[in-house]
């Protein structure tokens, strides 16, 4: 089976490519038009694509186009789980358009890697875009591979970023940094 592994990242990409290329051909789909700025657009894609050279990974990149996320997420700006779910869809979508043209059979993402993602939905939407592409979703819940991504994109110098990918989750990461901060900060000052 021919499989098109959407990829988020480089650091992400380690462990679901591994597994799934033990077993299936794998195409490597870089759809990530919610990646806000552009400059870290290109260092995301930049890390992972550096990667993929070194081993032989066939990757392609879908044209970066913000306003189409935009356009899939508006109305949900205010509700995060909406929002990750309509950037799940338009992602998705986008490497399911390639994987037809690509002659994959199958589709998969690598963001069932994170903890920090809703596994629930990721596996709903692939499974809704997936059908209606005519593939099959390969729903592998990666989580268990996540302490070992992390080891090895350390490991090879991987740039590694603090927050999922759209402003909006920027800026949510940075408010619970700072929380965090200010709980230790009232830790030390109270001890």
């Amino acid at each position: 089976m021919r499989v098109a592994l959407h990829a988020c990242c480089g650091p992400c990409l380690l462990e679901p490519f591994d597994a799934l290329a033990a077993e299936h051909g794998v195409v490597v789909v870089y759809a990530n038009p919610n990646i806000h700025p552009a400059a870290e657009y290109r260092h995301r894609r930049d890390t992972l694509l550096g990667y993929a050279v070194e081993q032989g990974i066939e990757v392609v990149e879908m044209p970066y186009d913000p306003a189409l996320w935009i356009r899939a997420v508006t109305g949900f700006e205010d509700d995060s789980a909406a929002r990750c779910r309509a950037c799940f869809e338009l992602r998705l979508g986008l490497t399911a358009i390639e994987a037809l043209r690509c002659g994959c059979d199958a589709l998969a993402t690598t963001l069932t890697v994170s903890p920090y993602q809703d596994q629930d939905a990721i596996a709903e939407v692939g499974e809704r875009v997936a059908t209606a592409a005519g593939l099959v979703y390969l729903d592998v819940d990666f989580r268990d591979r996540y302490p070992e991504a992390t080891r090895r994109s350390r490991e090879l110098g991987m740039y590694r970023q603090n927050y999922c990918g759209c402003r909006p989750s920027e800026l949510e990461a940075e408010a619970e940094r700072e929380s965090r901060r200010a709980e230790r900060r009232l830790r030390r000052d109270q001890g």
